[in-house]
């Protein structure tokens, strides 16, 4: 059998993934606090039929060697934490980290993280994320507020008529050393994992955790021009593939019909 084949077939398979990961960053394109992921692949193993320096029976040395690929395969869909462009609101419960970082929300009764700052308020007051997950600390807004604003540093204040103030809290920013190993849930939503560490909590704007930017949303940090040259780039290295594989099967179709 056309080793060529399999080969061929691994490329498709790998750039099937590729395109997939493309189609998923622009389907998310207007999605608050969501990051790329870009498909990272590495070559399989190699058939060794002649090792480079080997001597020759006259005495001399075989500068380079023969080594047949097997193909690639894929290793990572790996998460780009790149700033996304900022988007001014008004509304006073958005809120964008600007820098690294992650808000924490309880989700049923787990702890997970998330870059997207579209906060509201529950029936009880509490500040929520759009899929009702509460903001931890847990910070509810008093009846009577008509103003809340939000300091780089993460201090909260709710305000009343005449400028009296009802409430003041402390929003912590966390970090993690390995952002890009978080297991993406869904729903704007990063759980921790072995690879990505513990979180770390953190004051905003200190010890290079992000400032906090009031009536202020982080968009995706899609690209769409550059997410639309990998889909060229992905669509012809597949076809490419398709006629490594068509190739190798006319080559077989020639070999099979030599007797005939």
């Amino acid at each position: 059998m056309i080793r060529g084949l399999w080969t061929a077939a691994t490329g498709m398979s790998a750039q099937q993934l590729n395109i997939d990961t493309v189609a998923n960053n622009l389907a998310n394109v207007n999605t608050a606090g969501f990051k790329k992921s870009r498909s990272n692949f590495e070559d399989l193993m190699y058939q060794t039929l002649l090792i480079a320096g080997a001597t020759t029976p006259g005495g001399g040395q075989i500068p380079t060697g023969i080594q047949a690929g097997m193909g690639v395969k894929p290793t990572s869909v790996q998460k780009i934490f790149t700033q996304g462009d900022y988007v001014q609101t008004g509304n006073d419960l958005d809120m964008a980290i600007q820098g690294d970082g992650f808000f924490k929300v309880l989700h049923g009764d787990t702890e997970l993280y998330t870059r997207a700052g579209n906060f509201t308020l529950d029936s009880e007051g509490f500040i929520t994320s759009s899929n009702g997950d509460r903001l931890q600390p847990e910070i509810s807004i008093p009846e009577g507020t008509i103003l809340v604003t939000l300091q780089s540093n993460g201090r909260l204040s709710a305000h009343g008529q005449d400028a009296t103030t009802l409430l003041e809290a402390d929003i912590p920013i966390y970090t993690f050393v390995n952002p890009a190993g978080l297991f993406a849930m869904g729903q704007n939503l990063l759980r921790p994992t072995a690879g990505s560490g513990d979180a770390i909590e953190g004051t905003p704007g200190v010890d290079g955790v992000g400032a906090l930017a009031n009536q202020t949303l982080e968009m995706s940090n899609v690209d769409i021009v550059e997410e639309m040259v990998s889909m060229i780039v992905g669509q012809r290295a597949y076809e490419a593939n398709s006629k490594a594989l068509t190739t190798g099967d006319r080559m077989l179709e020639t070999a099979t019909g030599l007797k005939r």
